[in-house]
Parts: structure tokens; C-alpha cells; sequence
């Protein structure tokens, strides 16, 4: 009898909700077949089987609150291998040419057998009309992955229609409110939310940026960086290299708490957040302290896309130091950023706005930003977040000093 566990979750993830079971008692599996899916705050993450045989017995519902390393299911490996066992004997025994037929038959039904498809691959594939024949299936035992289904789908296709939610639609006559159950995604997300809050002293300090020096080099490079390089060159990638910098001078930003103890961080695991239609994901940039301004934008861009696909790893959404989130890019003017715990310091970026500023005794009209840096401050103090902040103002406005550092 093989067990099957909750498999590791991510970094500070400790916790599941089994979403829907796959494979029920009695039922054949094959290795790699999905079992059952469980749902985190951040992804789906299907378990399979690593054996065949027979699942035997649920262990847990669906609804359930499971924890690592939790009992799931049992798999009966013998079962398949019994009936292999038998099947085998009479073939053995009887060598006479009527007895090949039914062997020679198996072989063409054994050759013409449909790939496994996992669930989250089919219920893709079903919506966007792709052909899961296109799709080679990477996942473990040959199985099509939503990740496969990707890749064979034009990206023109890669979006399905979504019904939009009960409260946008109209109102039945007589009706004046509508209720909709929160998933369990959601919840979770608000659990994690109320979790920093909860489990740190927050405090966000802000600042403003002109914008007008990033602006000029950004537009004098772009065309050129995205003919020559393919990369479009926004203005995240200043961003993630300011702060960096300032990490640098203030390491305090980058750590963690454990326990009684501050861990200090020498490198910087860049998370981005990014809206999906799953919900907010920070999947981060690994190392990116180390990287020049276009490899930062390369994989800024890639993490992105991923999380927008459905595609991202744990390994994505794991280890990260510090945040970055932009509400600008859905016209936020000023915002207080929750902490992403355990993480002990964000920074939130917002609309540049033409606003008239004193410069050099005279009124102009520049592009300004407000930002915010929201913090931990049982561990940073309110000193050290205000220079962080000045820190990476004084490097958005002269953006040489980034080539410099």
C-alpha cells in the first residue's frame, strides 16, 4: 500500500483546501494520473499518484483544511499487479496462433491509447478549443499538463470567455441584493492578508518622484532596446534596480524576522506582484541584485506572463526578500501596501500624474509619483524606511547613478 501526502505548498504555505477529488475509491490509477487538487492562496497544485493500482481510500473531503505532509489517500500497487499476474498466465500457456489474436490486439489498442490529460489541462483545452493531440505531455509518466496545453494553443486562443460575475449582472426584477459564495482562493488570500497585519507592526511612510529624468532615457532607448534586444523596457526594471540599491545601503529592508532573531538577507529575491485572473500572485526574480537593467526586464516579463498562463512553479513564488506592486497601472494615485509576510518591507508604486511642482523657484508642470513603503516596524525603524525611500527617489531622478552603482 502506498500513501499519498500534501506535498510541500511553498515557502510559509503550511496549509491546503482539498478542492476536488479526481480519482475515487475503487477507481484505477496509472502513474502521474491526478488524484486530487489542492488549493493555496497563490496556486492549484495538483497531486498524483506515483504508483498504479487502485486508490483504496480517502483519507480526506472535499472542503477539508489539510496540512504538509498530511495523509490523503492510500494507492493498493498490487491490485494491478495481480490482475497483470493473471493476465499473463494463460498467454504464456497457450502458444497456439488463435491464442496471438487477442495479444496482437491488445498491442494495437495499447498503441492507440489516448494521452492522460490532467484535469486542469482538459478543462483548458475544453475552453479554449485546443487540440490536446498538438500537446506533448512533459508532466510526470507523459501526462498533459495545463502548462503543455499552453504551448499548443495560439495565444490568441489562450483567453476564454468568462461569464461575468453574479453581482455585475443585471438584477432580476424585485432583486436588490445578490450573493456569491467567496472562493476558497480568496479566502485564503484574505487569511494571509489579516495574517500580516495580524503578525506584524505595520506602517507605511511615502514620498514623490519626478519622473521626468526616467522618462527622457526610457524614451530615447525603448525603440531600439526592443529592436535590437526584443525586450520592451518599462519602468519596473528602474524600479527593481533603485531598490536593490537601496537594500544595499539599507540591509535591514531586506531581512526577516525568526522568532527572537533577524535574518539578514545578502542577495535579493525580487517578488512582483501581479494581478491574475486567479487572484494577486508574487512570484519573484531570483538574484536581482546580480542582474543588468534588460535581464531584470527579460524576467520581469516572463514571470509575469507565467502568472498570468497559470504556468508559475512554486519555486516562482518561493524565497522571496522584498515586493514591488504597481496599482498605477489601474490608475492608483496613492495607496498603503500590506506587507507580503514574512517579507518585512514593500514598496507601491502608483500613477505618474502631471502635477505643477516648485523647481528651482519656479512652477512646472512634471510627471510626478507618488510611493509607498509599507513596513515592519518591529524590525525597521521609521529612520531607516524614510532613507531607504529618499534613497531610491534620489536614484529614479538621476538614473545614471544606476549605471554608477
Amino acid at each position: 500500500m502506498t500513501s499519498i501526502k500534501v506535498p510541500p505548498l511553498g515557502e510559509s504555505i503550511v496549509e491546503a483546501v482539498v478542492s476536488r477529488w479526481l480519482k475515487h475509491e475503487g477507481d484505477a490509477v496509472a502513474p502521474g494520473d491526478t488524484l486530487v487538487e489542492l488549493e493555496t492562496d497563490k496556486i492549484t497544485v495538483e497531486v498524483p499518484s506515483v504508483t498504479g493500482g487502485v486508490l483504496r481510500k480517502h483519507h480526506v473531503r472535499e472542503g477539508d483544511v489539510v496540512k504538509l505532509d498530511q495523509l490523503l489517500a492510500d494507492v493498493d500497487e498490487t491490485a494491478t499487479a495481480k490482475l497483470e499476474t493473471a493476465d499473463r498466465r494463460p498467454q504464456a500457456a497457450d502458444r497456439s496462433p488463435k491464442a496471438s489474436a487477442p495479444i496482437a490486439a491488445a498491442t494495437v489498442a495499447h498503441a492507440t491509447e489516448p494521452a492522460r490529460v490532467s484535469p486542469a489541462a482538459q478543462r483548458l483545452a475544453t475552453e479554449s478549443g485546443a487540440d490536446l493531440s498538438r500537446a506533448q505531455g512533459t508532466g510526470r509518466g507523459g501526462v498533459i499538463s495545463k502548462a503543455d496545453v499552453l504551448d499548443a494553443v495560439p495565444s490568441a486562443a489562450r483567453m476564454p470567455a468568462v461569464s461575468p460575475p453574479a453581482f455585475l449582472l443585471p438584477p432580476s426584477s424585485g432583486t436588490r441584493e445578490t450573493r456569491e459564495k467567496m472562493s476558497t482562493r480568496r479566502k485564503r488570500i484574505a487569511e494571509h492578508l489579516l495574517e500580516s497585519q495580524h503578525a506584524t507592526a505595520h506602517l507605511t511612510t511615502f514620498n514623490e518622484i519626478d519622473m521626468s529624468a526616467v522618462e527622457a532615457v526610457r524614451g530615447r532607448v525603448k525603440e531600439r532596446i526592443e529592436k535590437e534586444q526584443g525586450v520592451r523596457l518599462s519602468f519596473m526594471p528602474f524600479f527593481v534596480k533603485a531598490a536593490c540599491a537601496s537594500l544595499r545601503q539599507f540591509p535591514t529592508v531586506n531581512a526577516q524576522a525568526d522568532g527572537d532573531s533577524i535574518v539578514y538577507r545578502h542577495y535579493v529575491n525580487m517578488g512582483i506582484a501581479v494581478a491574475s485572473d486567479a487572484g494577486l500572485v508574487v512570484p519573484n526574480v531570483k538574484d536581482a541584485d546580480r542582474l543588468g537593467m534588460l535581464d531584470i526586464a527579460r524576467a520581469i516579463v516572463d514571470v509575469a506572463k507565467r502568472a498570468r498562463d497559470g504556468k508559475l512553479t512554486m519555486d516562482d513564488l518561493s524565497g522571496g526578500t522584498f515586493t514591488i506592486t504597481n496599482g498605477g497601472v489601474f490608475g492608483s494615485l496613492i495607496s498603503t501596501p500590506i506587507i507580503n509576510f514574512p517579507q518585512v518591507g514593500i514598496l507601491g508604486l502608483h500613477k505618474i500624474q502631471e502635477r505643477p511642482v516648485a523647481v528651482n523657484g519656479k512652477v512646472e508642470i512634471r510627471p510626478m509619483m507618488y510611493v509607498a513603503l509599507s513596513y515592519d516596524h518591529r524590525i525597521i525603524d521609521g529612520q531607516q524606511a524614510v532613507l531607504f525611500l529618499i534613497r531610491i527617489k534620489e536614484l529614479m531622478e538621476d538614473p545614471a547613478l544606476l549605471a554608477i552603482d
